[in-house]
């Protein structure tokens, strides 16, 4: 099929209104642009309609020619994928922008499973949290044909501050399991580090002050200070999802032949975090584990 060139102010649908997904519509309608949303629980979005997005009854009628799945993963997002959905997807000339955190395998298999109906696939996970979602300044990290990138990256502008191509479809995936890494271990640190000063007894939030005024500061400490000061794990991202995705680092790291040392301590960590109940609360419970004691 052939696609026709996408505009900035292209009509977008947003699939899926969790947490983040949610501040990503409402950005895109602060745009301007023509929003449609779709969620599982449609009732989630009834500000955005009032704000003046479209709310289909359908996923097929939320055709348009850029289409965000903000989902918990790919497998969420196959699982609606009808001949119904594809087929009214694939008149509009949609191309899929995948913005969860998966494997470049997935992401792959899912455009070959497309490539079929005309549809074609971007990988673009982000990085931010709830709160750069909301402020509009997420990192995204696309991976894709340079044809289909050139296409959606006014709207990924919207959303986000800084918007990479970093290669060839999957490669977004791949960078955003690199920084989940990165994210999961400096929260382990930080849970491990607030544990030894309780237990030694500094104050919580001198030490926080701090870190966050050193070398030891980060975007981290700065967006989750508060969940670790108060022993309170409101969503964010969470536990669980944290888990998914040091699962697929782990896959990726096998696929390379790379002889991960972080990775397997970060999932076993992790993996007793959500053991211990914390599964879908923030993951910044993951210091919980450290004071069960």
């Amino acid at each position: 099929m052939q696609h026709p060139a996408v505009a900035e102010e292209a009509a977008v649908a947003v699939v899926g209104l969790g947490p983040m997904g949610h501040p990503i519509a409402t950005n895109l309608l602060a745009s301007g642009r023509e929003v449609t949303v779709w969620n599982r629980t449609p009732s989630r979005g009834d500000d955005l309609v009032a704000a003046g997005a479209r709310r289909p009854g359908t996923l097929a009628e939320a055709a348009a020619p850029v289409i965000l799945s903000v989902l918990p993963d790919v497998h969420h997002l196959s699982a609606l994928l009808t001949p119904e959905v594809r087929q009214a997807w694939s008149r509009a000339g949609a191309r899929l922008v995948v913005l969860s955190t998966t494997g470049p395998e997935k992401v792959r298999a899912l455009a070959e499973d497309l490539a079929a109906d005309g549809i074609r696939v971007v990988d673009a996970p982000v990085s931010g949290g709830v709160a750069g979602a909301r402020a509009g300044t997420l990192a995204i990290m696309v991976g894709g044909a340079e044809e289909d990138v050139d296409a959606v990256r006014g709207v990924l502008e919207t959303i986000g501050s800084t918007v990479l191509h970093l290669g060839p479809l999957g490669s977004g995936a791949t960078a955003k399991l690199c920084n989940q890494i990165v994210v999961a271990g400096t929260l382990a640190s930080l849970g491990e580090a607030l544990a030894l000063a309780r237990r030694s007894g500094l104050d919580i939030d001198a030490l926080v002050a701090l870190l966050q005024g050193g070398l030891a500061g980060s975007e981290v400490l700065t967006q989750k200070q508060e969940n670790l000061r108060s022993r309170d794990y409101p969503l964010g991202g969470s536990a669980d999802n944290q888990v998914k995705d040091l699962l697929y680092a782990t896959e990726a790291a096998d696929a390379v032949g790379l002889p991960a040392r972080m990775i397997p301590v970060l999932r076993e960590l992790f993996e007793a975090t959500v053991e211990q109940g914390h599964g879908q609360e923030d993951h910044a419970a993951v210091q919980e584990i450290f004071l069960e004691r």
